[in-house]
């Protein structure tokens, strides 16, 4: 049986609710605390905005948690799961939602296994955009799922690309339809990607579930960028739809710089003879050197 001593991340049952977490037990059947649970984040539709992100590392998990960030998504790579185990380990308090592939799963049955696999390793929640049957499958079998609806980018084919959806009566309605149909299938929320604004906000007012707004304006429930827009880890051009508040990528090439100068400095060093130098060297005993010598030439005789 699982020890009833500490929740992950060691923080004893007494003290979780003095840090405002909720003691649970994940689906895999792991001990822990979370700042939210499903049945939190659906109490909190229309009384506040959620702020959410997507880390790429440990690290950006760590300090997302450490800001006071609601809730992530963390993509999950069922071939390769360490990354998504590291995060999960790195941000332990914060709710989870881990985005599972989208062609890994291509029956019901296979839907459950992945989902249950991604709450194993202790997702809260899985994201996907997957059909309401698969959906509808992994909601009976107990694990929250949120959907995707407007721009699906790897479904774009199908919305003519990469490109803002929902500009027309037919492609709102549409997209509300879509939406409705991932309530019924038994989702909690969904990723609304890149649709107008105004048509989100009124969206919102006609769902139970929470919508995550990305590139889709502030009418939802939950506000979601990438952490590597909000961290400006690369350079221009930037998505339209996000916001850079720090440039690490300019402090990446400074130490780049300062990388390169360094070994140059060392090269040039050693070719001038400066390195190394008095300091950097081990003095032989006084002598040392010269019975060495002696001894070392007798033996060569």
């Amino acid at each position: 049986m699982a020890s009833h001593a500490t929740g992950d991340g060691g923080i004893p049952p007494r003290d979780a609710g003095k840090r405002g977490l909720k003691r649970i037990m994940t689906l895999g059947g792991a001990y822990g605390t979370r700042n939210h649970t499903v049945k939190d984040l659906r109490e909190l539709k229309g009384k506040r905005v959620l702020v959410e992100t997507l880390p790429f590392s440990p690290e950006e998990a760590a300090a997302a948690e450490e800001a006071g960030i609601d809730t992530m998504k963390v993509r999950f790579d069922p071939k390769r799961p360490e990354l998504a185990a590291e995060i999960r380990k790195a941000a332990p308090h914060t709710f989870m939602s881990f985005s599972v592939p989208l062609v890994a799963a291509a029956t019901e049955a296979e839907a459950v296994r992945l989902a249950y696999t991604a709450m194993e390793l202790g997702a809260d929640a899985v994201m996907c955009q997957w059909s309401p049957r698969f959906i509808s499958a992994a909601a009976e079998a107990g694990v929250p799922v949120q959907g995707h609806a407007g721009l699906i980018p790897r479904k774009s084919t199908w919305t003519g690309g990469l490109r803002a959806v929902g500009k027309t009566l037919d492609e709102a309605l549409w997209i509300y339809q879509e939406i409705k149909r991932l309530e019924q299938a038994g989702a909690w929320a969904v990723e609304v990607e890149v649709i107008p604004a105004a048509l989100l906000a009124e969206i919102t007012k006609r769902t139970t579930l929470l919508t995550s707004s990305i590139g889709a304006g502030s009418g939802g429930d939950i506000q979601f960028l990438f952490a590597e827009d909000i961290l400006g880890n690369n350079r221009p051009p930037y998505p339209r739809h996000s916001k850079q508040y720090r440039s690490l990528y300019k402090m990446r090439e400074a130490m780049q710089a300062e990388r390169i100068a360094g070994f140059k400095d060392f090269i040039g060093d050693v070719q001038s003879g400066g390195f190394p130098g008095p300091e950097h060297i081990i003095e032989a005993p006084e002598g040392l050197i010269s019975a060495f010598v002696d001894r070392a030439d007798a033996n060569k005789a």
